[in-house]
């Protein structure tokens, strides 16, 4: 390690003079919000790898980061997107065609559930995991996971009720 140890130094120096070219790089290609997210997730690889980070130009290497942080957050929104539709498509209002089927309140239920069981859902709808490919994911018994995954989709199911109640 450079600075005798201390590394705090060289990720200020990385950080003040590359901050604003990774932000602008982020910002061409995602919403504000998407790129601060961009731009933290960046600096902590950049953090946690500063040996990696080359000495004498190293703003192209740091942008290869943002690259692929950047990939990262865009299959995730795809995925997060695949898995509303998919579970829009589960159970449908029986007075409703397929193509008529409103995804927001989809959206808006998944949104009140807690991490977990989004969690549990995004697994086993994603993922396509079956109950003990869940197990082995979660680090938890075949009957666990059973049970999680049967409790998320009670409950995603109330929350679609609620939500539909609503409008």
């Amino acid at each position: 390690m450079s600075d005798s140890g201390d590394e705090t130094p060289r990720f200020e120096r990385l950080f003040t003079a590359c901050h604003r070219s990774v932000l602008a790089y982020a910002l061409r290609r995602t919403t504000a919000d998407s790129a601060e997210d961009v731009v933290a997730e960046t600096f902590m690889v950049v953090w946690r790898r500063l040996d990696d980070v080359p000495g004498d130009d190293p703003l192209p290497w740091i942008l290869g980061v943002a690259r692929r942080v950047l990939a990262n957050q865009l299959r995730s929104m795809r995925r997060n997107r695949a898995l509303v539709e998919r579970v829009a498509t589960l159970a449908p209002p029986e007075d409703a065609a397929p193509e008529q089927v409103d995804h927001e309140p989809v959206h808006r239920a998944l949104g009140t559930l807690s991490e977990r069981d989004r969690e549990v859902l995004m697994l086993h709808v994603w993922e396509e995991l079956d109950v003990p490919a869940l197990a082995r994911t979660l680090g938890c018994s075949r009957t666990t996971a059973s049970v999680r995954l049967h409790r998320a989709r009670r409950r995603l199911t109330r929350a679609l009720e609620e939500v539909t109640r609503d409008r």
